[in-house]
């Protein structure tokens, strides 16, 4: 065999340019190198032994390694492991000034010995890498040494076939193992597909049920909400309307998430059944704020909210307080009379303080659902006390279970009662007081949100021929009210109007 054979002509031009400079210092390398090589030619000693059998080096090699580890501590030890068990990827570059080493270092095509060692020793990787750049660099015409894992590479993915899931009940897709259990897979593949976006995760929440009558008054309400019709629909302002509510809130919840740190005590809470947990019910009064050109608040819209709860003494003494000590008790029978009385005594007034003057005079709605325990709209007690002062206030019915066409249940109510809770109340007087709080400090801007939200309401009901099945669509409130877009009125497809005003009559 022929020695001095080379595999390429070293008067072809090279795929690189050798007078670039390169990543790394080659005079560097190069003195290294040259270092090394007169340690050879001299017989002095190094690091590395050196004998006949290539197998011996690998174990002396080890056998230093092994020893030096054994030096250090061993938190340096488990992180080397780590280094070791992962394997560097070189970039194109780096195979690039590794070839140029090579090349410049090379003797009639062969490398001297341990050039290959030292620019393994260098670039972190181990001889055979230098082994395989080097022996592609010789058999490629153009010495391309790059490598070639180059968009797809690696396992391929299990494929799944996601057309099973339709035949798969609903009772079988709650949670992720069980869904896993019937498409036949394990869950790190649902997780996968669940991240890649091919199954996504849906809440269903139980809707009121609603019959035919039901449809057609939610359509009406939507259609009495218009202006311009037919020809320039678009939704009132409904700076006109305060809307309404009562709801529960609880002392606490049920079941609390907290994070804490290892060696923290885990909290415990108890009491005498989680089915009476100490709640008091409220009644919310809210309206459509407003702001002025330059965006700042001339009206909250935060008419009130009013706890029904009592002041009763204490029967007996106890360690918290003596007997006769005035106490709060939440009044957990609401019937009508109370109703009327919270109207016409609390509801009433603070609507009168508050209301802006400019607007005195105007006819204001209040609108209600239709629980039992609500007053009709004709009662004479309230419409006696709704005009005095020069106001004409009068009560409005929203259509039978249509919660969401109430701002307060489409969404205030949810963001103060996870206020409230951050203020973890133990008494009732505490639990006022952080509801009522949660209340003031409500973001008026998300106020006015909620309002825009209630008119996409009524737009997808009009598209669902008065049901509640639908999607409530999202039109980037905060970034239009950044860009000072938002508008206050929707406008209404005059399309989506005619065919609503057509099915109310066919109907």
């Amino acid at each position: 065999m022929d020695l001095n054979a080379f595999p390429f002509d070293l008067n072809e031009e090279p795929l690189f340019d050798l007078n670039e400079e390169p990543l790394f210092d080659l005079n560097q390398e190069l003195h290294d190198l040259n270092g090394e090589e007169e340690n050879f030619a001299t017989g002095e000693e190094s690091n590395t032994h050196i004998t006949a059998d290539s197998e011996e080096v690998h174990e002396v090699q080890n056998e230093s390694h092994e020893n030096i580890q054994e030096e250090q501590p061993q938190n340096n030890d488990e992180e080397q492991l780590q280094m070791q068990r992962k394997v560097k990827m070189l970039s194109n570059e780096e195979r690039i000034t590794i070839y140029q080493l090579l090349l410049q270092k090379s003797v009639d095509g062969k490398l001297p010995q341990g050039v290959k060692e030292s620019v393994a020793s260098s670039f972190s990787v181990c001889r055979k890498t230098i082994d395989r750049i080097w022996k592609r660099a010789k058999e490629s015409e153009t010495h391309d040494v790059s490598h070639k894992k180059t968009k797809n590479s690696g396992r391929k993915r299990v494929e799944i076939d996601l057309s099973q899931l339709r035949e798969i009940p609903l009772s079988q897709r709650t949670t992720v193992r069980t869904l896993a259990v019937a498409m036949k897979t394990n869950t790190s593949a649902m997780y996968r597909l669940i991240q890649s976006g091919a199954i996504k995760r849906h809440s269903s929440a139980i809707k009121p049920q609603l019959t035919e009558e039901g449809k057609r008054l939610r359509l009406e309400f939507c259609l009495s909400m218009l202006e311009g019709i037919p020809h320039d629909p678009m939704f009132q302002s409904m700076y006109n309307i305060i809307h309404i509510d009562e709801k529960w809130f609880y002392m606490t919840k049920k079941s609390e998430r907290y994070y804490l740190l290892p060696d923290e005590d885990k909290p415990h809470r108890s009491c005498k059944s989680k089915n009476f947990v100490p709640k008091v019910m409220f009644l919310t009064a809210v309206a459509r704020p407003r702001f002025d050109s330059e965006k700042n608040v001339t009206f909250s819209g935060k008419i009130g909210i009013f706890p029904f709860v009592t002041q009763e003494p204490a029967k007996r003494t106890s360690v918290n307080r003596v007997a006769g000590t005035m106490e709060t008790k939440a009044i957990t029978s609401i019937n009508r009379d109370l109703i009327r009385s919270v109207f016409i005594e609390k509801v009433l007034p603070a609507t009168k303080e508050v209301w802006p003057r400019d607007e005195l005079g105007s006819t204001i709605f209040i609108q209600q659902d239709n629980a039992r325990t609500h007053i009709n709209p004709d009662d004479p007690e309230f419409v006696q006390a709704a005009t005095q002062d020069g106001f004409d206030i009068r009560l409005m019915c929203q259509p039978p279970n249509s919660p969401d066409f109430n701002v307060l249940d489409l969404g205030f109510f949810s963001a103060i009662q996870s206020l409230h809770y951050k203020e973890a109340p133990k008494t009732i007087d505490e639990l006022v007081n952080a509801v009522v709080k949660s209340f003031e400090n409500y973001c008026v801007v998300k106020s006015n949100f909620i309002f825009l939200s209630l008119q996409l309401c009524m737009i997808e009901t009009m598209k669902a021929k008065g049901s509640n099945r639908y999607t409530s669509q999202h039109m980037q409130k905060e970034k239009l009210e950044t860009e000072e877009q938002l508008p206050i009125q929707l406008k209404c497809d005059p399309i989506l109007v005619q065919e609503t005003l057509d099915y109310l009559n066919n109907n």
